[in-house]
């Protein structure tokens, strides 16, 4: 583990030095034409963006996304956002003994313990087309994907093995759901839950950074998930055509809205219940991550989330994820 502080630890007018993992690179000029360089750099607790102005020269043909560097800098803050100001930085040598694993952030949850529960809840579907399909595409190296892969670049989840936590919040308020009312066809409402978001594996690199694929650009996690679906049911003799269809429909509807990129809105009970069941897991764990990132720097209220469109309330008692674990 390293012996620095942590990004999310600093408050504005620090002055720090670090090692850090560069996830953007670009050169820039403002509008005077003065060169700078714009970068995003992270570690496990934090992404920020961050501005060079001095011996751009030297930089420019030495660093790039993916590199660890040691940087010496200020934190201060831009137009009501965190930025860094570098004042030195150097790319990472041997003898620093530094990997971009020790700056991509992990999630808290043990893994084996949630790879157990996975599977526990790949073997509670008791229909036996759908046990087939599930294990069909979460088998081999698609299963070891799933398991690594973030539920996203930078909104909720966005760490390693953030996609198989996700999945299993959903899985346990669908559960829930379920036996609330018995109407749900929960054998389906978990498959879907499982499967949702599968696309993501493809959709996102997550190997030194985390950052779309031209797959993922292309065509999107949503459409890549309902390809594996048919793809995999197309291989299962007999497969029920109205059970693939609504499956289909779980996944194509689980964004609930058009203008949030589902080709279709919930149209089914178990349907409704994926889509709120995704929403609940994504924007607590979003919301709980920002106000853990804003904790440290005083005041009683996070910055201007722009995909929360408002600033949060930070409560005297929020604990973060390090006094909880």
């Amino acid at each position: 583990m390293l012996n620095q502080k942590r990004l999310n630890e600093l408050k504005i007018g620090d002055e720090f030095t670090a090692f850090l993992l560069v996830t953007k690179f670009e050169v820039k000029t403002t509008k005077n034409g003065k060169p700078f360089i714009n970068l995003e750099l992270r570690d496990k607790s934090a992404l920020l963006p961050a501005k060079v102005w001095n011996k751009i020269e030297e930089i420019v043909d030495t660093i790039k996304e993916g590199a660890v560097v040691k940087v010496a800098g200020l934190l201060e803050e831009f137009n009501g956002s965190l930025q860094i100001r570098v004042e030195k930085i150097r790319l990472a040598n041997e003898t620093d003994n530094v990997s971009s694993d020790d700056f991509l952030p992990g999630s808290v949850r043990p893994l084996n313990e949630m790879i157990d529960e996975l599977n526990s809840a790949i073997g509670s579907v008791a229909n036996p087309f759908l046990q087939s399909l599930i294990k069909k595409i979460l088998s081999g190296d698609n299963f070891e994907k799933f398991c690594r892969a973030p539920a996203g670049k930078s909104w909720h989840h966005s760490y390693l093995h953030g996609l198989l936590e996700h999945t299993l919040e959903i899985i346990r308020i669908c559960n829930l759901m379920s036996s609330i009312h018995p109407e749900i066809d929960r054998d389906l409402l978990i498959t879907g839950a499982l499967l949702h978001d599968f696309g993501k594996t493809e959709e996102l690199t997550y190997s030194n950074t985390f950052d779309y694929s031209d797959k993922g650009k292309l065509i999107g996690h949503i459409v890549l998930s309902a390809i594996e679906i048919e793809k995999a049911a197309s291989q299962i003799p007999s497969f029920p055509d109205e059970l693939k269809t609504q499956l289909l429909h779980l996944v194509l509807s689980h964004q609930g809205k058009l203008e949030f990129a589902s080709p279709v809105e919930p149209r089914t009970l178990e349907a409704i219940v994926l889509y709120q069941a995704d929403e609940l897991s994504a924007k607590t764990n979003a919301y709980k991550y920002a106000i853990e990132s804003d904790r440290n720097r005083g005041g009683k209220w996070t910055r201007f989330l722009q995909l929360a469109n408002t600033s949060l309330y930070i409560p005297d008692s929020f604990k973060g994820e390090e006094e909880n674990d």
